[in-house]
């Protein structure tokens, strides 16, 4: 019997793997396998979502829903062969994938005939969205989605929502929840067709436009050094993401920022010390190797203790 799948896709912090962390979590009782790839080799969200599910597999080094389509398929193989086999597959595009390139690597009459996929869901950052509406990629992720989930609706005024939700509206997306809410019933993610999608024909988004950091030290780091390198990054990183020792805490610490929104939370389940960072902008904007050097200059203010 052929396996659901579902996709979720939307831009640079989101909330995809908020998303998928609270469907994993859900008292739903199936067995869920996520595939998660993150923008570069260093797979920070992989290791997120681990601490929920044993059904966890990063994809690294690149986009799935182009240069890694390969390795989709293969990945996609050997989470089918598992025993007991997974009831339910859950993709987690990157914040730089079209998601029409997945969408067409899983039309295979193959792959269809072992995992169909059933919904596109797309995440839509409440607070962004009106920056975002102009952007290429943005709207082909926004197109190729069946479900719209709003994140961070608490962080936008009422009348900012009513009008987000107009937009959507005339653009024809008219399935629109609130990731805020209560947890969404699982069958509500599920269309009832379960017949092949028409072929995708589409021009793709690509990725050339993002470039990345990707910086890992084995030392712990000062947090005032560390605090005042993301200050002065933030102003052209549009992501960043990581897990951080510092002098003088205890454990890891998550790394998150989204434009210049940034949190740090504790990591109670990995112990292990060192840094190991992502940070993803636009190749017109962010200066990758001016990047790097104010991070390599975070050694300088650090101890291996």
């Amino acid at each position: 019997m052929s396996v659901p799948v579902l996709l979720v896709t939307g831009f640079l912090g989101a909330g995809k793997t908020t998303f998928i962390n609270r469907l994993l979590q859900a008292e739903h009782g199936l067995r869920i396998a996520a595939i998660v790839n993150d923008f570069g080799s260093i797979n920070i969200d992989a290791e997120l979502l681990a601490q929920t599910s044993e059904g966890v597999i990063g994809l690294k080094n690149g986009c799935i829903c182009c240069s890694l389509q390969g390795d989709l398929m293969r990945t996609l193989k050997v989470v089918l062969s598992r025993t007991p086999k997974p009831e339910l597959i859950v993709i987690e595009a990157s914040g730089v994938a079209d998601p029409a390139g997945i969408v067409q690597s899983l039309m295979d009459p193959v792959i269809w005939k072992e995992a169909r996929l059933e919904t596109v869901i797309g995440i839509v950052d409440a607070p962004d969205a009106a920056r975002r509406a102009d952007d290429p990629l943005w709207q082909a992720q926004l197109q190729g989605s069946d479900i719209l989930f709003l994140s961070k609706t608490t962080e936008c005024p009422q009348g900012d929502l009513k009008a987000l939700r107009a937009g959507l509206a005339s653009r024809g997306k008219n399935c629109i929840l609130n990731m805020d809410d209560a947890p969404v019933p699982l069958s509500a993610l599920f269309i009832e067709d379960n017949s092949p999608r028409a072929p995708v024909e589409a021009d793709l988004q690509n990725d050339d436009r993002f470039v990345h950091v990707e910086w890992e030290y084995e030392g712990l780091v000062d947090l005032p050094s560390f605090q005042e390198a993301i200050l002065r990054i933030s102003d052209t990183a549009l992501r960043g993401k990581g897990l951080l020792s510092f002098t003088g805490r205890q454990g890891r610490h998550v790394f998150q920022l989204v434009g210049k929104r940034a949190t740090l939370s504790s990591a109670p389940w990995d112990q292990e010390k060192g840094c190991r960072l992502i940070l993803i902008g636009e190749r017109n904007a962010f200066d990758a190797d001016a990047v790097l050097r104010k991070l390599n200059r975070l050694r300088m203010h650090t101890s291996d203790e």
